[in-house]
């Protein structure tokens, strides 16, 4: 097996190589684990899921372990998604289905209507922001004492978090603590239509567990029918000057319907208590450059993210005071549309039982309405044990919202 010192190289190019340079780096790194001339295209095995008939559970399969991911999981490279077939989103919903039969059907939520007196002649845009759990840190970091081990298992918990993906059918979609994408969610959401980038940490804390699947990192995804991308970037993120641990995607995206550039960002800033003056400063370096991505605000915008920070912490005011011209979509549920839900995260760990929020989707108010928004589970529907569970896979709940945008932006456009 590969040696840590070349897990080690290929982690610290992943700073400032694209996807594309990843995956050459992973392939190079997996074929000196194996020996030359043991890798090519069809190298990555399709696994066996069982003995279903249906033509999906090879989708579904080849994101399952097998003899050799299992051997060197955290080397796994996706095929190249122009040689996979498309795939029936209803159908693939179907397959989910078909393994979680054991399991309690997902939580019904519900979209909550927002729409104001700004008509829209193009379809809505819908966001979905969502700190999927990282696999490695859930089994094996996050001491999630009231959570069965068996309903984090993977080969279920995946199917759970593409269940929800798939039932709420996002026009772009933004996702932390991503440490499966060559393997799953980049093939798989492929052969939808999405177009991926992943961007993972410099030293992720999942290459500290035991049998990790490589670095866990931000993923933006958006549906190639309805968007063309214009630009990208990759932002690791500094805070008094120094580099950090996290990052960002920014893309500058443009509506083929409509002809309307945007900019959607996804992040995730640094986590516990003790460091809010740290993402303080993270939250202002991103900032400054969405500023200069958007060019002083003329470009609309959206960030998605799981902040680790509360209401009340500075990053948090930064981005609702930036000159941006920003709202937080989710205050827009509150009765007096100032306040956020009281919880967009609830586990319980062997320190206590945490409930907070820390997940928003930001978006430019004068260029943007919010149509809807998907409300947050209850109390009742989570349960005393809290999450993740066997209804639901991550600690964090989705947030989705549809946009529009506004027919007379004040000039911001």
């Amino acid at each position: 097996m590969a040696s840590r010192w070349q897990h080690r190289i290929a982690v610290s190019m992943m700073a400032s190589c694209d996807v594309g340079r990843l995956q050459f780096v992973y392939t190079l790194l997996f074929e000196v684990s194996l020996g030359p001339g043991l890798v090519s295209s069809s190298s990555f095995p399709v696994c066996s899921m069982g003995h279903g008939t249906s033509r999906l559970y090879s989708a579904l399969a080849k994101t399952l372990n097998s003899s050799t991911a299992s051997q060197h999981p955290e080397y796994l490279v996706s095929p190249d998604p122009e040689h996979l077939e498309p795939i029936d989103p209803k159908e693939l919903l179907e397959e989910c289905r078909a393994v979680l039969h054991t399991r309690p059907p997902r939580f019904q939520r519900d979209f909550v209507d927002l729409r104001t007196d700004h008509p829209s002649s193009h379809p809505p845009i819908r966001v979905m922001q969502w700190n999927i759990l990282a696999q490695a840190l859930g089994e094996g970091k996050d001491n999630f004492v009231q959570c069965p081990v068996e309903a984090l298992k993977w080969e279920e918990r995946k199917c759970l978090i593409l269940e929800e993906i798939l039932a709420y059918q996002p026009d772009i979609l933004c996702l932390q603590e991503v440490d499966h994408y060559f393997d799953t969610f980049q093939p798989l959401l492929s052969r939808l239509g999405y177009q991926g980038t992943f961007f993972p940490k410099p030293w992720s804390p999942c290459l500290d567990v035991e049998h990790n699947n490589g670095p866990d990192g931000c993923a933006l995804f958006f549906l190639q029918n309805r968007f063309k991308l214009v630009n990208s970037a990759n932002i690791r993120l500094t805070a008094m000057t120094l580099k950090t641990n996290q990052v960002a995607i920014a893309q500058t995206l443009e509506c083929k319907e409509s002809s309307r550039q945007f900019c959607i960002a996804v992040t995730h800033l640094k986590a516990r208590t003790g460091w809010e003056r740290f993402r303080s400063a993270q939250g202002c370096d991103l900032l400054q450059n969405l500023q200069n991505i958007t060019q002083g605000a003329k470009i609309p915008l959206i960030i998605c993210g799981d902040f680790n920070a509360e209401p009340t912490e500075e990053v948090y005011k930064h981005f609702a005071s930036s000159s941006l011209n920003l709202n937080s979509a989710y205050k827009l549920l509150s009765a007096d549309g100032q306040s956020e839900p009281p919880y967009t995260t609830w586990k319980i760990r062997t320190s206590g039982e945490c409930r907070h929020t820390l997940d928003y989707i930001w978006y430019s108010k004068h260029a943007l309405s919010v149509r809807s928004a998907l409300d947050l589970l209850t109390e009742e529907q989570i349960g005393p044990n809290r999450l993740p569970s066997f209804n639901y896979p991550s600690d964090h709940l989705s947030l989705v919202c549809d946009f529009s945008f506004n027919e007379e932006p004040d000039g911001l456009l």
